[in-house]
């Protein structure tokens, strides 16, 4: 069955959510994911935002300014952060998926309407709504690029946050990403209270 268009879910529902997130291949720091809830009424507003596509083709100053303007429109999003300790200890892909059921799950919408989850990647969550999912999604809908430019911007500032806290790590720079300068200060200084203890590259090497 060939997925649909994001054109032709606004046929069908009176709201498209976009879900995506940010963060899941860092050694440190949570995992950002954003719901963002767009009507149908205002999705050609949507489409007219300049540069909105998927986060990581974007410079920051791109991103900051996608992320004005979707402020500006004044479109609804919730956004759900899941800390390290719980990366730690349920895995990656489950945490992803348990910040994306709480961040749909935070979303209010008035009674008899009809949305949509559109979820990034290949992996459904847990939501009372009908969901489809979307490989590259962030590049097909501009709901998912929409989300996933606040959980990249809203990650990104906390993690140039924490390197005024930890300062040897360079997070500001890599945003806790494999690095080859990240992985060099983790042989240097051990761990720091944030990193993600069961991933290989802190993990120490046998």
């Amino acid at each position: 069955m060939e997925t649909p268009t994001e054109a032709e879910l606004f046929a069908r529902y009176d709201h498209v959510i976009g879900v995506d997130e940010a963060g899941r291949g860092c050694l440190a720091g949570p995992v950002y994911v954003c719901a963002v809830a767009c009507p149908k009424s205002r999705f050609a507003e949507l489409k007219q935002i300049q540069n909105l596509t998927d986060s990581k083709k974007l410079s920051p100053k791109q991103r900051n300014g996608v992320l004005e303007s979707l402020l500006d429109m004044g479109i609804a999003y919730r956004v759900s952060v899941i800390n390290h300790r719980i990366i730690d200890h349920i895995n990656i892909l489950q945490a992803a998926r348990l910040g994306m059921k709480r961040a749909v799950a935070r979303l209010e919408f008035s009674s008899g309407a009809s949305p949509v989850v559109a979820v990034d990647g290949n992996q459904p969550i847990e939501t009372a709504y009908p969901q489809l999912t979307i490989v590259k999604g962030d590049l097909k809908f501009k709901t998912i690029a929409a989300a996933s430019i606040f959980a990249k911007v809203l990650r990104d500032r906390f993690m140039t946050a924490a390197a005024n806290k930890w300062s040897y790590y360079g997070f500001e720079k890599h945003k806790g990403y494999p690095a080859a300068v990240h992985k060099e200060a983790i042989g240097k200084y051990g761990p720091c209270p944030i990193h993600r203890l069961t991933f290989r590259g802190v993990l120490p090497k046998e």
